[in-house]
Protein backbone atom coordinates (compact mmCIF):
# COMPACT_ATOMS: atom_id res chain seq x y z
CA UNK A 1 0.00 0.00 0.00
CA UNK A 2 1.29 3.44 -0.97
CA UNK A 3 0.48 6.61 0.98
CA UNK A 4 0.03 9.47 -1.48
CA UNK A 5 0.61 12.96 -0.05
CA UNK A 6 -1.53 14.71 -2.65
CA UNK A 7 -5.12 15.77 -3.24
CA UNK A 8 -4.67 15.53 -7.02
CA UNK A 9 -7.35 13.39 -8.70
CA UNK A 10 -5.03 12.98 -11.69
CA UNK A 11 -2.30 11.40 -9.56
CA UNK A 12 -4.83 9.07 -7.98
CA UNK A 13 -6.07 8.01 -11.40
CA UNK A 14 -2.51 7.25 -12.52
CA UNK A 15 -1.99 4.96 -9.51
CA UNK A 16 -5.37 3.30 -10.04
CA UNK A 17 -4.63 2.68 -13.72
CA UNK A 18 -1.26 1.18 -12.76
CA UNK A 19 -3.03 -1.09 -10.21
CA UNK A 20 -1.07 0.40 -7.30
CA UNK A 21 -3.16 0.30 -4.09
CA UNK A 22 -2.95 3.58 -2.20
CA UNK A 23 -4.40 5.84 0.43
CA UNK A 24 -4.37 9.64 0.48
CA UNK A 25 -3.27 12.11 3.16
CA UNK A 26 -3.05 15.76 2.12
CA UNK A 27 -0.11 17.78 3.48
CA UNK A 28 -1.75 21.20 3.77
CA UNK A 29 1.60 23.01 3.54
CA UNK A 30 1.89 26.65 2.45
CA UNK A 31 3.44 26.18 -0.99
CA UNK A 32 3.87 29.93 -1.47
CA UNK A 33 6.32 30.00 1.44
CA UNK A 34 8.80 27.73 -0.37
CA UNK A 35 11.14 29.49 -2.80
CA UNK A 36 14.11 28.53 -4.96
CA UNK A 37 15.58 30.19 -8.05
CA UNK A 38 16.23 26.77 -9.64
CA UNK A 39 12.92 25.27 -10.86
CA UNK A 40 14.26 21.71 -10.54
CA UNK A 41 15.24 22.34 -6.93
CA UNK A 42 11.94 24.11 -6.27
CA UNK A 43 9.74 21.18 -7.30
CA UNK A 44 11.90 18.81 -5.24
CA UNK A 45 11.74 21.09 -2.20
CA UNK A 46 7.96 21.33 -2.53
CA UNK A 47 7.60 17.56 -2.83
CA UNK A 48 9.93 17.00 0.13
CA UNK A 49 8.04 19.49 2.29
CA UNK A 50 4.75 17.72 1.52
CA UNK A 51 6.27 14.31 2.27
CA UNK A 52 7.74 15.34 5.61
CA UNK A 53 4.54 17.10 6.70
CA UNK A 54 2.50 13.96 6.00
CA UNK A 55 5.13 11.69 7.56
CA UNK A 56 4.91 13.66 10.80
CA UNK A 57 1.15 13.00 10.98
CA UNK A 58 1.32 9.42 9.71
CA UNK A 59 3.93 8.39 12.28
CA UNK A 60 6.85 5.94 11.97
CA UNK A 61 4.59 3.19 10.55
CA UNK A 62 3.14 5.55 7.93
CA UNK A 63 -0.45 4.96 8.96
CA UNK A 64 -3.09 6.13 6.49
CA UNK A 65 -6.14 8.03 7.82
CA UNK A 66 -8.05 4.73 8.07
CA UNK A 67 -5.22 3.16 10.09
CA UNK A 68 -3.74 1.12 7.24
CA UNK A 69 0.08 0.82 7.50
CA UNK A 70 1.75 1.83 4.24
CA UNK A 71 4.94 0.53 2.67
CA UNK A 72 6.01 3.93 1.35
CA UNK A 73 4.96 7.57 1.19
CA UNK A 74 5.05 9.52 -2.08
CA UNK A 75 4.68 13.28 -2.49
CA UNK A 76 4.81 15.18 -5.78
CA UNK A 77 4.59 18.73 -7.08
CA UNK A 78 4.43 19.95 -10.68
CA UNK A 79 5.32 23.24 -12.37
CA UNK A 80 5.64 24.40 -15.97
CA UNK A 81 8.76 26.27 -17.07
CA UNK A 82 8.37 28.61 -20.03
CA UNK A 83 11.02 31.06 -21.20
CA UNK A 84 12.62 31.23 -17.76
CA UNK A 85 9.34 31.65 -15.87
CA UNK A 86 7.72 29.10 -13.56
CA UNK A 87 3.98 28.58 -13.89
CA UNK A 88 1.81 26.84 -11.33
CA UNK A 89 -1.99 26.92 -11.54
CA UNK A 90 -3.37 30.11 -13.14
CA UNK A 91 -4.98 32.37 -10.55
CA UNK A 92 -7.69 33.57 -12.93
CA UNK A 93 -9.14 33.03 -16.40
CA UNK A 94 -7.47 36.23 -17.56
CA UNK A 95 -4.07 34.95 -16.44
CA UNK A 96 -4.69 31.60 -18.18
CA UNK A 97 -5.54 33.36 -21.44
CA UNK A 98 -2.45 35.55 -21.17
CA UNK A 99 -0.21 32.52 -20.63
CA UNK A 100 -1.67 30.55 -23.52
CA UNK A 101 -1.33 33.48 -25.88
CA UNK A 102 2.38 33.41 -25.09
CA UNK A 103 2.83 29.60 -25.09
CA UNK A 104 0.95 28.75 -28.30
CA UNK A 105 3.29 27.28 -30.91
CA UNK A 106 6.20 27.23 -28.45
CA UNK A 107 8.11 24.72 -26.32
CA UNK A 108 7.83 24.45 -22.54
CA UNK A 109 9.10 22.05 -19.87
CA UNK A 110 6.87 20.31 -17.34
CA UNK A 111 8.73 19.51 -14.12
CA UNK A 112 7.47 17.17 -11.42
CA UNK A 113 9.31 16.82 -8.13
CA UNK A 114 9.01 13.44 -6.39
CA UNK A 115 9.88 12.56 -2.80
CA UNK A 116 9.64 9.00 -1.48
CA UNK A 117 9.88 8.09 2.20
CA UNK A 118 9.95 4.59 3.65
CA UNK A 119 8.53 3.80 7.12
CA UNK A 120 11.93 4.04 8.82
CA UNK A 121 12.10 7.69 7.74
CA UNK A 122 11.35 10.04 10.61
CA UNK A 123 9.53 13.32 10.16
CA UNK A 124 12.80 15.15 10.85
CA UNK A 125 14.48 13.40 7.94
CA UNK A 126 16.94 11.38 10.03
CA UNK A 127 17.59 7.68 10.30
CA UNK A 128 15.74 6.34 7.29
CA UNK A 129 15.57 6.22 3.53
CA UNK A 130 14.48 9.13 1.39
CA UNK A 131 14.67 9.67 -2.34
CA UNK A 132 14.01 12.91 -4.19
CA UNK A 133 14.12 13.59 -7.92
CA UNK A 134 12.77 16.00 -10.49
CA UNK A 135 11.60 14.61 -13.83
CA UNK A 136 11.37 16.89 -16.87
CA UNK A 137 9.20 16.46 -19.97
CA UNK A 138 9.41 18.84 -22.94
CA UNK A 139 6.20 19.85 -24.70
CA UNK A 140 5.45 21.77 -27.86
CA UNK A 141 2.04 23.39 -27.90
CA UNK A 142 -0.15 23.82 -30.97
CA UNK A 143 -0.40 27.16 -32.78
CA UNK A 144 -3.79 28.23 -31.48
CA UNK A 145 -5.94 31.16 -32.47
CA UNK A 146 -7.07 33.56 -29.78
CA UNK A 147 -10.60 32.20 -30.12
CA UNK A 148 -9.36 28.65 -29.48
CA UNK A 149 -7.43 29.83 -26.42
CA UNK A 150 -10.47 31.57 -24.99
CA UNK A 151 -12.72 28.55 -25.61
CA UNK A 152 -10.27 26.28 -23.81
CA UNK A 153 -9.94 28.62 -20.84
CA UNK A 154 -13.74 29.00 -20.70
CA UNK A 155 -13.98 25.21 -20.17
CA UNK A 156 -12.47 25.77 -16.70
CA UNK A 157 -9.92 22.99 -17.11
CA UNK A 158 -6.77 25.19 -17.13
CA UNK A 159 -7.56 26.76 -13.74
CA UNK A 160 -7.16 23.43 -11.93
CA UNK A 161 -3.84 22.40 -13.48
CA UNK A 162 -0.17 23.28 -13.10
CA UNK A 163 0.85 25.11 -16.25
CA UNK A 164 -2.76 25.76 -17.20
CA UNK A 165 -3.57 22.54 -19.08
CA UNK A 166 -4.46 18.88 -18.49
CA UNK A 167 -2.83 16.37 -20.84
CA UNK A 168 -5.48 13.77 -19.98
CA UNK A 169 -8.29 16.20 -20.79
CA UNK A 170 -9.01 18.81 -23.44
CA UNK A 171 -5.44 20.00 -23.10
CA UNK A 172 -4.21 16.80 -24.73
CA UNK A 173 -5.45 18.21 -28.04
CA UNK A 174 -3.16 21.19 -27.64
CA UNK A 175 0.14 19.29 -27.31
CA UNK A 176 1.79 18.68 -30.70
CA UNK A 177 5.00 17.00 -29.53
CA UNK A 178 6.33 15.50 -26.34
CA UNK A 179 9.85 14.50 -25.32
CA UNK A 180 10.06 12.43 -22.16
CA UNK A 181 7.71 10.73 -19.70
CA UNK A 182 4.00 11.19 -20.48
CA UNK A 183 2.74 10.31 -16.97
CA UNK A 184 5.09 12.94 -15.52
CA UNK A 185 3.01 15.58 -17.32
CA UNK A 186 -0.14 14.29 -15.63
CA UNK A 187 1.37 14.39 -12.16
CA UNK A 188 3.92 11.66 -11.40
CA UNK A 189 6.43 9.57 -13.30
CA UNK A 190 5.34 5.93 -13.20
CA UNK A 191 8.71 4.71 -14.56
CA UNK A 192 10.53 6.58 -11.77
CA UNK A 193 8.19 5.11 -9.15
CA UNK A 194 8.69 1.61 -10.54
CA UNK A 195 12.45 2.08 -10.41
CA UNK A 196 12.28 3.23 -6.80
CA UNK A 197 9.98 0.43 -5.65
CA UNK A 198 10.95 -2.68 -7.63
CA UNK A 199 10.99 -5.04 -4.64
CA UNK A 200 8.23 -3.62 -2.45
CA UNK A 201 4.87 -5.36 -2.32
CA UNK A 202 2.52 -2.41 -2.62
CA UNK A 203 -0.44 -4.69 -2.19
CA UNK A 204 0.75 -5.89 1.20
Amino acid sequence: MLLLASASPARRRLLEQAAIPHRVMVSGIDEEAIRDDDPHQLVMRLAEAKALAVAERAGPRLLAPDGTPCMALLACDSLLCFEGEVFGKPRSSAEAVQRWMRMRGRWAELLTGHCLLLPEQSASGAGGRRRCAAVATRLRFASLTEAMVRRYVASGEPLACAGGFALEGRGGLLVERMEGCWSNVIGLSLPLLHGWLPGIDLGG
